[in-house]
């Protein structure tokens, strides 16, 4: 694919996004998002929302019964705004890139993701994240974004509370805390009990959720202890740590797939920029079985695992494919990896009345698939229409064998 493709399907998707007044979706094999499964019937879009599903209905506007229809799947922890940097393709740490070549790369990112079939996207986060935010639909064809608009990495408790209130006067959707180094430094603890409880007591207090980096044991137990919203990677969790999990109602976003294997395919783009060494290699290549294993006894222990990829430059666009490694390596049930995509990931961003289900009055957030996932989870990467909130977006069709996933300059 030449360079600069993605640009005219970016042209042809804003030419097609137009405001939909009442569209109708004959559906050949429908997931609600919720484990449950219907065939043949129909869906109503008036505006923006969802208003029936009939299947007495034969007259549509598409007329997908040979596809698997779904709500629009949701990555709960992507990093739109990273990319390579297009001068030496390497992870951008570029002090002379311009805030305009940044949020171009972003909005690339954003693009690819969207039409990956994920129109909801938590990104933690970068401060130009908010541009992007505050612009969707208007009809840049990008996901529906929430921002951290940034990170939390230390201070004094009443510090961290005073950076808690600035995200939030700064418009973040959320917080995101380090609690822990990263997997490529061993992912020891950085941070005390006070410290985690001062950033989740505070957000609460002002009505925001938090997501909290931990690699470890350690720090994934002082964030369930302060009630925070979910962890994140929780690489090599112990038992005691996922059993109070279960009992706190806390989510969990594993992210040895995708992640860690893009890390290492791409080792050449990302080698010798910060941590990125060779003994964070290391890591990373030790990582993947011993994540996989966490895995399994989360999944065992019922842990809420929601869909979250940690996106990096190499996969986005590619999103979906950590639903693969969880069903094909983690033995996750195609169903359950669909689910935690859908209406556990609404559910862990407060948003399970809006979206991640198809039912009326819910937002016609919809995606097709030529395949059914449930029953192949490959079928994910051939996702051939995306509506976000009443637009569509995206409507092809493929040929045989042919897969839907587009690859931009920064998706090597």
């Amino acid at each position: 694919m030449k360079q600069y493709k993605w640009i005219t399907a970016l042209v042809f998707c804003v030419s097609v996004g137009l405001p939909a007044q009442q569209i109708t979706i004959r559906v050949g094999t429908l997931l609600d998002g919720k484990g449950a499964t219907l065939h043949n019937t129909t869906l109503v879009i008036e505006g923006s929302k969802i208003i029936k599903i009939d299947p007495s209905i034969r007259k549509t506007t598409y007329d997908f019964s040979s596809l698997t229809v779904m709500p629009g799947w949701i990555d709960t922890h992507a990093h739109i705004a990273n990319h390579f940097d297009r001068k030496t393709h390497r992870i951008s740490v570029a002090p002379d890139e311009t805030p305009q070549e940044a949020i171009l790369a972003e909005e690339e990112n954003a693009y690819l993701t969207m039409m990956g079939g994920f129109t909801t996207v938590q990104s933690p986060g970068s401060p130009l994240d908010k541009y992007i935010r505050d612009f969707e639909g208007d009809p840049i064809p990008v996901p529906r974004i929430l921002t951290s608009m940034g990170a939390i990495h230390d201070g004094t408790p009443e510090e961290i509370r005073a950076k808690v209130r600035q995200f939030v006067a700064d418009g973040a959707d959320f917080i995101k805390l380090f609690d822990t180094k990263s997997i490529r430094e061993g992912g020891a603890p950085t941070m005390n009990q006070d410290q985690v409880d001062a950033a989740c007591g505070e957000a609460k207090k002002l009505g925001k959720r938090v997501i909290v980096h931990a690699q470890g044991p350690e720090g994934a137990k002082m964030a369930v202890l302060a009630g925070c919203t979910s962890i994140e990677h929780g690489n090599r969790l112990t038992d005691e740590v996922l059993d109070l999990m279960v009992q706190h109602g806390t989510y969990y976003d594993p992210n040895w797939g995708i992640l860690l294997h893009n890390y290492i395919e791409n080792k050449e783009h990302y080698l010798g920029v910060g941590n990125y060494n060779e003994e964070g290699f290391m890591y990373l290549q030790k990582g993947i079985p011993v994540g996989i294993d966490t895995f399994h006894r989360a999944m065992a222990k019922h842990v809420k695992i929601i869909f979250g990829t940690d996106a990096m430059p190499g996969t986005h666009g590619r999103n979906a494919e950590e639903m693969i490694f969880r069903v094909r390596d983690g033995g996750q049930p195609a169903m359950d990896a669909i689910v935690g995509a859908t209406s556990l990931a609404a559910e862990s961003i407060n948003l399970q009345n809006q979206i991640g289900s198809i039912a009326p009055g819910m937002e016609a957030d919809i995606i097709a698939t030529d395949g059914n996932p449930a029953t192949d989870i490959t079928n994910v990467r051939r996702v051939v229409f995306v509506m976000k909130a009443g637009r569509v977006y995206k409507n092809i069709h493929l040929a045989p064998g042919e897969t839907s996933i587009v690859l931009g300059p920064n998706a090597r």
